[in-house]
C-alpha cells in the first residue's frame, strides 16, 4: 500500500469512495461510516443490499467519478480496474485509485477486506470476520448435490467462487447442462436440493414469474430459499447467509 495511503489513515483523514456494489461491500465493513465518502446507489437500495441500512445517510453516487467529486475522497475504491479514464481523472485530481481483484476464491474475499482495512485504518474489523470464515472451512458438513437457481433459471458454474461458498454449507453445485437450469432437467433429473434466490422478490418480471412455475414448484426436490442479495458479488456477507443456510439444512 502506498505510503500516502498509511499516512492518511494514520491521522484519520482518509476519506474512500466505492462506484460499485462489490466494493461497496468491502468499504461498509472495513471502514468508519467517517471515512466513508460515497458509495454507490445499489449499496443504499434494499432490494440489493442487505447492508442497506449501514448505507443510509451516506452519499450515494451512480458509478461515474464525476458524482463522487463533490465529496473529496483522498481514495477512490474499484474492481477490476475501472476503466483508464477513471484512473487518469482520479490521478489529475489528487485521488489513489486502489483496485481490488475479482475474487476467484475464498481466500480473495480474505485478501481484498485486509486491502479496505489497512487503507482505512481500520484492521481491528477483519480477524473476527476472518475467525468466523476459517471455522466455517474447519467444519463444513459432507457436501449433498444441489443447484442454485435464480430468476429465469439462472445458475452459478460448479467452478465459481459462488460454488465455493455452498461447499461451506454442505452443498456441491452440480453441473447443469447449458449453465442453466431448464424445466426439463427439472422435471427429469432435479438435485436433491434446490437453492433458490429470492432476489428481488418483491417485483414481478419475466425471471420472477419462472421460479414461480410447477417445473420449480413440483420438482422433486427440497427447495431452500436463499437471500439472493449476497450471492451477486459473493463477497464478504457471504458468511452470513452460509451460517444461516448451514441451520436451515
Amino acid at each position: 500500500m502506498p505510503v500516502s495511503a498509511s499516512l492518511l489513515a494514520a491521522s484519520g483523514a482518509v476519506r474512500i469512495a466505492s462506484l460499485n456494489l462489490c466494493t461497496d461491500e468491502y468499504l461498509l465493513l472495513a471502514a468508519s461510516r467517517t471515512q466513508i465518502a460515497s458509495v454507490s446507489r445499489l449499496a443504499a437500495d434494499r432490494d440489493d443490499s442487505p447492508l442497506w441500512r449501514v448505507a443510509r445517510g451516506i452519499p450515494v453516487n451512480n458509478g461515474t467519478l464525476e458524482d463522487i467529486i463533490a465529496q473529496r475522497p483522498t481514495i477512490l475504491l474499484t474492481m477490476g480496474g475501472g476503466g483508464r479514464s477513471t484512473r487518469e481523472l482520479a490521478k489529475r485530481l489528487g485521488i489513489q485509485t486502489v483496485d481490488l481483484h475479482f475474487p476467484q476464491s475464498i481466500d480473495d474475499v480474505v485478501s481484498n477486506l485486509e486491502i479496505v482495512a489497512r487503507l482505512s485504518g481500520q484492521q481491528a474489523a477483519v480477524p473476527r470476520w476472518k475467525w468466523r470464515v476459517r471455522q466455517l472451512q474447519a467444519s463444513k458438513p459432507a457436501p449433498r448435490p444441489a443447484a442454485f437457481v435464480g430468476q429465469g433459471g439462472t445458475t452459478v458454474s460448479a467452478t465459481s467462487l459462488a460454488a465455493s461458498w455452498m461447499t461451506l454449507a454442505g452443498l456441491r453445485q452440480m453441473a447443469l447442462p447449458g449453465g442453466k437450469v431448464s424445466a426439463e432437467w427439472l422435471m427429469t433429473d432435479a438435485p436433491p436440493i434446490l437453492l433458490k434466490s429470492n432476489y428481488r422478490a418483491r417485483q414481478m418480471s419475466q425471471g420472477r414469474r419462472w421460479l414461480d412455475q410447477p417445473w420449480v414448484r413440483e420438482a422433486n426436490s427440497r427447495i431452500i430459499e436463499t437471500d439472493g442479495r449476497p450471492w451477486t458479488c459473493a463477497g464478504p456477507l457471504m458468511p452470513y447467509e452460509i451460517e444461516r443456510l448451514r441451520g436451515l439444512l
